[in-house]
């Protein structure tokens, strides 16, 4: 994500802004109406209450402490920033690399705790708007970016190196593209810039920044799919040797 502040939108601050863009996926205070914050807010606490339920229902106890381990790593992860032209950088969000590691449900529920740390502790985001923060940076991508990987990763081979990377990359950059462009949608509709100057601008920056965003997420899921493919969601099945004999020897 973009993570400059806004300046006052000025007439000269709106041309600056244009020029050198630095509008930020973390919103601001002040940025959203009340309709499109309250709409927000109804999403991301029914994907909440969704995930808590689920996560209940599925989920072992065992899987709590990779959910923290999982939590600390994409808040660590989100401090390291790489910088993109114009002078603004981006970092990572982590949302499919919570749904591939944790599924849909346990993994939302990673993003949120960590967007919420964030917004109340170190004051990235407003307080007001953090429905909207949640929603775009961690459900949007927790969720569109698991199902896109899985439905990939089926496609191209389930249990193959390869159907993982192309799945965990195309995920993780789609994730962030559509979350980018989300919240363009969500300011414009607000009021506070023109729908072509937040839609350009959001959508410019993040084309570049979903790719360190898909690098980091394939770098990271080929690492523990080598090492601890169980630690994976849907981790890939083995094939015994036995399997493989007895196969050969079917007529």
């Amino acid at each position: 994500m973009v993570i400059v502040a806004l300046h006052s939108l000025s007439s000269n601050g709106l041309l600056h802004w244009m020029i050198q863009p630095q509008l930020a996926m973390h919103i601001p205070d002040g940025f959203l109406n009340l309709p499109i914050s309250l709409v927000t807010w109804v999403i991301a606490i029914a994907l909440i209450a969704l995930s808590l339920n689920r996560a209940q229902a599925e989920y072992q106890e065992r899987a709590v402490p990779l959910m923290g381990v999982c939590a600390a790593f994409i808040f660590a992860a989100q401090m390291i920033n790489f910088p993109i032209p114009g002078g603004t950088s981006g970092h990572l969000l982590g949302g499919t690399l919570a749904g591939v590691l944790l599924g849909p449900w346990a993994g939302s529920l990673v993003m949120a705790v960590v967007f919420i740390v964030q917004a109340v502790v170190f004051q990235d985001g407003g307080l007001t708007v953090l429905g909207a923060n949640i929603t775009n940076m961690g459900l949007i991508g927790t969720f569109c970016g698991y199902y896109l990987y899985r439905t990939i990763r089926q496609g191209l081979g389930r249990d193959t190196w390869k159907g993982m990377a192309v799945g965990t990359a195309v995920a993780a950059w789609t994730s962030v593209f559509i979350a980018s462009i989300l919240c363009a949608v969500q300011i414009a509709l607000s009021g506070t810039v023109p729908f072509a100057v937040a839609m350009s601008a959001m959508a410019f920056w993040h084309l570049l920044i979903g790719i360190g965003e898909a690098l980091i997420t394939l770098v990271t899921v080929s690492f523990i799919w080598r090492t601890r493919p169980d630690m994976l969601y849907n981790p890939p099945r083995k094939r015994r040797a036995s399997d493989s004999r007895s196969a050969k020897l079917v007529p």
